[in-house]
């Protein structure tokens, strides 16, 4: 989750295992090879520090050895457009000339990045709504927001440039309204409480985000909704007044409940049997930039969080 235009999450960057046929070759010679990017395009991604090795920034000179994991962390601009994509279903909830709110199912990447060129959300809105290749960011028109690729739930796209621009500008103001259901492990001391922790890429492991003093400023409210004993977990409502990669996750984690079924950030444990990570963006709401009439938007909880919580709430 990052405010309007924010990089593509570590997560969504799969790790590739460097083969024994690439031992002992650059790092840059290996990118340019397996992504088919120009060796000066890599060498700026390798420079910035957008290419990890063994979860390391990689130096420009390092010759790679067979069996290290290597993630990119970003993509170069598109060279060409993103391309309309009619077999990726949209479900659309609100939708007038200038925006719309959709249903993004987990599972789906929000854009085009590392990893994942095409068959995203954006492919399906270009085939819906062609005209939304001329708003914003070519390589990621339409978009003023996002969610992980594992969360569910729903996302404002901006159909118009001045709807793009307003959006954008209430998403700093902090005047669009963001709620999230969570379930999450452990039973906190607090039914209601505020999180206001910095967050910034870990110094130790770089595909990962974490609570830090040089972060940048981040704030969650959370409330729990309901408690179960056995295993101990809280279904939680979060409503985000900054959008922070991965915000969500890295603060409940930070507070020592972890979202159930979160690999990245501790919540992969033992005694609930969870499909996915259980976050769903269930609420948005915010003032129409041009109409000025208030959009609310809700969405249920998909089936398979639905029967994660139906087997939580039925008797032994």
């Amino acid at each position: 989750m990052t405010d309007a235009y924010g990089t593509a999450p570590p997560d969504d960057a799969e790790p590739v295992t460097i083969p024994s046929a690439l031992d002992g070759e650059r790092v840059d010679r290996v990118v340019a090879f397996l992504t088919g990017w120009s060796r000066s395009v890599v060498q700026s991604l390798v420079a910035t520090g957008g290419v990890l090795v063994d979860g390391a920034p990689a130096a420009k000179s390092l010759r790679l050895r067979a069996g290290q994991e290597l993630v990119l962390l970003e993509a170069p601009p598109a060279a060409t457009a993103p391309e309309p994509d009619p077999a990726v279903d949209l479900v659309v909830r609100f939708e007038d000339e200038h925006l719309a709110v959709v249903a993004k199912p987990a599972g789906l990447v929000t854009h085009p990045g590392a990893g994942h060129p095409d068959g995203t959300l954006v492919n399906g809105v270009l085939a819906r709504w062609p005209r939304v290749a001329a708003v914003g960011d070519p390589a990621r028109p339409g978009i003023v927001h996002r969610l992980d690729r594992d969360t569910s739930g729903l996302l404002v796209i901006a159909l118009s440039e001045p709807a793009r621009a307003g959006l954008v500008d209430a998403l700093a103001r902090h005047e669009v309204e963001r709620r999230y259901t969570a379930l999450a492990w452990g039973l906190p001391a607090a039914r209601r409480g505020v999180i206001d922790a910095p967050i910034g890429r870990s110094t130790s492991r770089r595909t990962r985000m974490a609570v830090r003093d040089a972060g940048k400023p981040a704030r969650t409210v959370y409330e729990v909704r309901e408690e179960f004993r056995d295993p101990a977990c809280v279904l939680v409502d979060c409503r985000l007044e900054t959008g922070r990669t991965h915000q969500i996750r890295v603060h409940l984690a930070a507070i020592g409940h972890p979202v159930v079924g979160d690999r990245t950030y501790g919540g992969a444990r033992p005694g609930i049997d969870c499909p996915r990570m259980f976050l769903h963006a269930t609420a948005l709401a915010f003032t129409h930039p041009l109409t000025g009439h208030r959009v609310e938007v809700a969405e249920p909880l998909p089936e398979d969080l639905a029967t994660v919580l139906a087997g939580l709430r039925a008797p032994d």
